[in-house]
């Protein structure tokens, strides 16, 4: 199979041939996304010690299992060695088939759940844009809640029908722009921020964050905690499209060596601009930072820079959602490809011309992806908590694809031997991570629970 077809499999073909700089690029563009936003909120729930802490933690971690994932790009040797192509591949080469499973559940699990995610951000962010107006025309102590419910409809509409275009190398100028709007709402959440401090009306804060009282019980203020560990997890990962931006290297020299300058300038901008997003959103809201610092109104004007720092990320929403979704869609195909060779249900292309409009359609894409596209809107409708949903997939990712799996290709590859020094070593860093992605989890997982029991089902409003 030819280099072009294999990146039209693949997906992501935005990602352009080059070097360390284009590498590190990558990196910064792909966790640059609506998890920033949160971080102000888990911030105010760690404090200015645990919080700036934890996001270091995170980085040096990241840069280390990072740095064994780019060794496992090649197999055996990982300079000479054959090309492993997606993750999946690459645990496969060093774990064997069962691990290979387990890792594709875990993966695609994620690329669902993110999708899941996405449908919540961008409806919040489109209910936003709605109250941003009304709080302008009405005052801001006006009534301004609407149900989240139509603008999901809305977006999944939309993504039924990009869900359609067959190959995701036909988006590129969509995911592109999503790229670019991503920095966008990103940087005028830290300016509004900035600005609030610089007039000097910015809210008294704490080492150690919010403090339990009347509005927080202890058992409350752990709770929090554990969902801002997974908000921070979530916003570090990049290991879904690694392997996809090595494949962008050059051969010389060898990938695993670019790609480990390119995770250490790419995490050290990453952890920068965590720092930067969280500690200005802290200091601007202080105890009260809402979960999501451009939906939360601790911003009302001016009210057209907030609305458009949502119009970006309800733009950056709908690329990254197919971005994600599209790897999913492949595989789905190809195993239903390979079950029914011969059904034209599932292989079979219809032509379909309405005046100048030309398209082929394909009846089991067309019916697979739009049931995907409404079961991921409902779910969103369901579970439509901002940071519960993403603290729950920071946590369920963080440590099986950021620590487990590196450590184990790595202990495969270099053939460490069992309870050696450099063996349990790697095995305490895995489980410590562990444990830090169970309580994440946990605490997600309850705030879903208990959102759910306070909230009306499907008649949730912002």
């Amino acid at each position: 199979m030819d280099k072009k077809k294999l990146k039209s499999l693949r997906g992501l073909s935005w990602l352009l041939a080059g070097n360390v700089f284009t590498a590190t690029t990558h990196i910064v563009t792909v966790v640059v996304g609506a998890g920033v936003l949160a971080l102000a909120w888990a911030m105010a729930q760690l404090g200015w010690i645990a919080g700036i802490g934890v996001m270091i933690t995170f980085a040096f971690i990241s840069l280390y299992t990072y740095s064994l994932i780019a060794d496992c790009y090649r197999y055996p040797d990982p300079v000479t060695g054959k090309r492993n192509y997606t993750y999946m591949q690459a645990v496969e080469s060093y774990l064997g088939g069962t691990m290979h499973v387990i890792c594709g559940v875990v993966l695609y699990g994620k690329l669902a759940g993110i999708t899941v995610g996405y449908a919540i951000t961008s409806s919040i962010s489109m209910v936003a844009i709605k109250k941003a107006i009304c709080f302008h025309r009405n005052g801001h102590d006006a009534y301004c809640k609407f149900s989240n419910n139509p603008y999901m409809i809305a977006f999944g509409i939309g993504q039924v029908l990009l869900s359609q275009i067959p190959n995701f190398n036909k988006l590129t100028w969509l995911s592109t722009l999503a790229a670019a709007t991503s920095f966008g709402y990103a940087f005028i959440g830290s300016g509004l921020s900035l600005a609030v401090l610089i007039q000097g009306k910015g809210q008294p804060t704490g080492l150690f964050g919010k403090k339990v009282g009347p509005d927080l019980s202890e058992s409350e203020k752990v709770w929090n905690v554990f969902k801002a560990l997974g908000n921070i997890a979530l916003a570090s990962s990049f290991a879904t499209v690694i392997y996809d931006i090595m494949d962008t290297l050059k051969s010389y020299p060898p990938e695993n060596k670019q790609m480990k300058s390119a995770n250490l300038y790419g995490i050290t901008t990453m952890t920068l601009l965590f720092v930067l997003c969280g500690g200005l959103g802290y200091g601007a809201f202080g105890d009260n930072t809402p979960g999501n610092i451009l939906t939360g109104f601790g911003f009302y004007e001016p009210y057209w820079l907030v609305a458009l720092g949502n119009v970006f990320i309800v733009i950056h929403m709908v690329g990254a959602y197919q971005v994600m979704a599209q790897p999913l869609f492949r595989v789905i195909e190809m195993g239903a490809n390979m079950a029914w060779p011969r059904s034209d249900f599932i292989n079979k292309d219809y032509r379909i011309k309405m005046g100048s409009l030309k398209c082929n359609v394909n009846l089991f894409r067309l019916i697979y992806r739009t049931i995907y596209v409404v079961l991921a809107s409902v779910l969103a409708m369901v579970m439509p908590f901002f940071n519960d949903f993403l603290g729950f997939l920071g946590a369920a990712g963080f440590w099986p694809l950021i620590v487990f799996f590196p450590v184990q290709m790595h202990i495969a590859q270099k053939q460490i031997k069992r309870l050696s020094f450099k063996w349990s070593m790697l095995q305490l860093l895995s489980f410590l991570c562990f444990l830090m992605s169970v309580v994440a989890a946990v605490g997600s997982i309850r705030g879903i629970c208990m959102n759910i029991k306070k909230y009306k089902l499907f008649k949730y409003k912002q």
